[in-house]
This record gives structure tokens, sequence and C-alpha cells, in this order.
């Protein structure tokens, strides 16, 4: 099988600029679907449409990706990797250690559009305005589906973890965050429990009892200083119903902050916030239209 890299003659330097499938698969690799117009948007704004979707056809001739067609949508195609297309993308630097979940038919697909295709889709309003901005933040700088560990074993899945880099002027703040959307498919009092899921990551400090001798002991304090230099924020993106039962839904997550004695602990040491999808879109995520679910007036995401 031929894969669809560009090769590079002999005596020529390789460009530090990946190619385009490169990016594509890659892409498809870290977010595990998207569509055409949110890969055009990621990796080439500027560029005509065929830009793209030429190499995606190409790499479907390849075996490494294919697509499913989203319904009532003009025939909109959403992408993923094929099981070649996973196994080839294992070992690209950006990938490593990321697990691969390759998706073996239109079918199951279609299972999995409706959420990933919406945290995509949040994805995109930071990176339209840290272009806008001037900021660094990347189609690789936002990672969904990842895992933390709580006590008793357990873990919570986040949907997207986010690295974004605030310039302004000579200073670069380095920001970190927990994404979690919502799309109004659960209960609002599930959706707020989530606080108190994020508020065990917080405190959660693995025990050494039992530890072989001959094992470096652990490093104390939180687990997650092994991932983080310091606790990320926890951002709540919500669409899917009316805009009276967001923000009640809001008023929820706002309701757990000031009642729960333990996540009200947290929300004094980490940024907590929530937003409405369109509102991201239509304003941009550094507009006011972030909530502080401890208490205050709308404000960026970078100001919570």
């Amino acid at each position: 099988m031929t894969t669809a890299f560009e090769a590079i003659p002999s005596g020529r330097t390789p460009s530090p600029v990946e190619p385009l499938p490169h990016q594509l698969l890659a892409v498809l690799g870290q977010h595990r679907m998207a569509t055409t117009n949110q890969l055009h948007n990621l990796l080439r704004p500027g560029a005509a449409r065929q830009t793209v979707s030429a190499p995606l056809n190409k790499l479907r001739r390849d075996g490494l990706v294919d697509y499913t067609v989203l319904p009532a949508s003009n025939r909109s195609r959403a992408w993923y990797l094929t099981s070649e297309g996973a196994r080839l993308t294992k070992d690209f630097p950006a990938l490593r250690g990321r697990p691969a979940y390759p998706i073996n038919s239109a079918t199951a697909a279609s299972l999995k559009t409706p959420h990933t295709l919406t945290v995509v889709r949040t994805h995109l309003a930071f990176v339209t305005d840290a272009r806008r901005r001037g900021d660094e933040h990347g189609h690789l700088d936002w990672t969904p589906e990842v895992s933390h560990p709580l006590s008793d074993g357990e873990r919570i899945i986040t949907d997207a973890v986010m690295h974004y880099t605030l310039i302004e002027g000579d200073e670069r703040t380095k920001l970190r965050a927990f994404v979690e959307v919502d799309r109004a498919t659960m209960g609002s009092e599930r959706l707020a429990s989530k606080l108190i899921e994020y508020t065990r990551v917080w405190s959660y400090e693995p025990q050494t009892v039992g530890r072989p001798r001959s094992r470096q002991p652990a490093a104390p304090g939180p687990a997650w200083l092994r991932w983080y230099p310091v606790f990320p924020r926890v951002l709540f993106v919500l669409t899917g119903a009316s805009r009276y039962t967001l923000d009640n839904r809001i008023s929820d997550l706002q309701a757990m902050v000031a009642e729960h004695p333990l996540v009200g602990t947290l929300a004094r040491q980490v940024p907590l916030g929530a937003a409405i999808l369109e509102d991201l879109e239509d304003q941009a995520p550094t507009g006011d239209v972030w909530v502080p679910l401890a208490g205050g007036s709308s404000r960026p995401w970078t100001e919570l």
C-alpha cells in the first residue's frame, strides 16, 4: 500500500512544515473525527476547499481514512481513520501515548458524530479566536478524551484538555483547561456532579502503601502534578437546547459550587466557568461570554 506522503528527492533538506496529508492524519488521530469543513478551517482556512478535499480523497483511496455522510447536511462528510490509518499514525510524535480507536464502519461512525463533532466545533472557536488575536493555539493543542485518576481506582474522562498560550506584548502566559462539552443530553444534576469529580481529581493523592521497596517512592502531592504544573481551569461549554434551558443548567452549576463544601474549596483556587457554544462562535471565547461559577459578572475565559 502506498501512502499519500510527499516524497523528498535526495539531496534536498526536508521542510520543517509537515505536508498536508500528514497533518490530516494527525488531526483525525487526535480528534477521532472531523468534517471536511472543520478540517479545512483547522488547517487551511484561507485556501480553496479543494485544497483539503483532494488529499482526503487520496487518503481514502489508500485505505487510511474513510467517511460517513451526515444526515440532513447536503451530504457533508465526517472523516475518521481506518484501522490501517490508526496503525500508521500511532508512531507520529504528536500522537505517541495516545490510544488509537479506529472506527470500523460508517454505522459505528454515525453513533459518535454528534458529540465528537461538537467537541471539534468548540475547539474551532478557540482556534479562530487565537488566530485573530495572535495567540498560540493550533490543531494539536486540544486533546479529546483524556483520562484522569480518581480515588478508589475510578477515572474521569475529560472531553478535552486545552493548551493555550496567551500573548500580550512581550508576555507569554501558558494556560490550560479541562473542557466539558454539554449537549443537554444528560440531566442537569448529573452535569453539575461533574464538578465533584473534578474536585476529586484535584485532591487525589496516590497511596504508597504496599509499594515494593525496590521501586522509587512516589513523589508527594496530588496525582495531577504528574501532568500539569498548575491545575487546569474547568470550562463547561453548553449547547443543544434553548437559551432558557442552558441558562438554567449554568445556574445549577453555580448552585453546586455554592452548596457543596469541597467544590466551593476548589472554586476558591481553580477558575471555573461556563458559556454557551453559540456565544463563543458569535463573540469569541475572549469575549465577555463566560459565567464564573463562583459568582460575578461575565468575562473572558482568560480572566475567570
